[in-house]
Parts: C-alpha cells; sequence; structure tokens
C-alpha cells in the first residue's frame, strides 16, 4: 500500500461513516442508547478525539518515539474514552461538528506531507493510523445503521 492508496481508503471509510448520519435530525443526533449510552453525537466526538490522538502520536512515531501509554495515564483505553466523551459531552453538536470537520481536514493535510516511507510497508505509523482511522470507523457505522434500524 501507497499514501494514496491509503488515503482512498481513508476517504471511503469517512464516506461511509458520513451517510451513516446523514439525514439524522438534531434531536436524533443527541439520542442515547446508539452505543451503549452513547449518542451519535457523541461518537463524532469519540473519533475526533481519535483523529486528535492520530495527530498527536504519530509524529513522535516517526521520530522513533513511544506515545505514552494509556494504561499509565488514564488507567486504559476505555477510561480515556470515558473522560473524554464526558469531556465534549456538553458541546453542542454544531461544535462537535466544525472540530470534527476541522480535524479531520487536519489530519489528511499531515497524511500528506508524511513521508512516503512510512506507507510502503507495515510499519508502526501504519498500524497506528489503521487502528486510530480507517478500521475504527467502521464500527462506529455499524452501530449507528443498526441504532437507525432499531429506531424504525
Amino acid at each position: 500500500m501507497n499514501k494514496q492508496q491509503l488515503l482512498k481508503n481513508l476517504d471511503k471509510a469517512w464516506q461511509h461513516l458520513e451517510e451513516s448520519y446523514n439525514g439524522l435530525t438534531e434531536s436524533q443526533m443527541a439520542q442515547s442508547g446508539v452505543t451503549a449510552e452513547w449518542s451519535v453525537k457523541d461518537i463524532l466526538a469519540h473519533i475526533t478525539t481519535w483523529e486528535e490522538e492520530a495527530l498527536k502520536n504519530l509524529p513522535m512515531i516517526i521520530e522513533d518515539r513511544r506515545p505514552p501509554r494509556y494504561k499509565d495515564l488514564y488507567g486504559g483505553l476505555d477510561a480515556f474514552n470515558a473522560l473524554m466523551t464526558e469531556k465534549k459531552r456538553g458541546f453542542s453538536l454544531s461544535d462537535i461538528m466544525k472540530q470534527m470537520e476541522s480535524t479531520h481536514r487536519q489530519f489528511i493535510a499531515y497524511i500528506n506531507s508524511a513521508p512516503e516511507e512510512m506507507f510502503t510497508r507495515e510499519t508502526r505509523f501504519r498500524h497506528r493510523l489503521r487502528l486510530d482511522t480507517y478500521s475504527h470507523y467502521p464500527i462506529h457505522v455499524k452501530a449507528i445503521q443498526e441504532w437507525r434500524e432499531r429506531s424504525k
């Protein structure tokens, strides 16, 4: 896989994410129960958080440094996710959407600027990129789609 193929995969997964919530009202976006107590709005904030984490951690990986472990900083991934969800829960849907769009633009710009050698073989960079983004989005797309089916 090269950078362009990865960007194509990333874009396709992002489009599926956008399609999953397209047409929902603000009220529907705020309803809990999509994934446990999370709403679609919470899920979008969560996805943005992980793109923010990628923007913070991928440069460290390029420099051959190890990002801090979530277990050490927060008590694990679940604790980190809960903390970040609670932190963003009070944001308006409009603010969440603006933050999501801005972060995603920054993320794509960063990927475009990253060295090509990070993409040509399985690297820690590519592994982290995949986990935080294009293999992460489909998990939440599926949850939103299933919730939409249950809500009919």
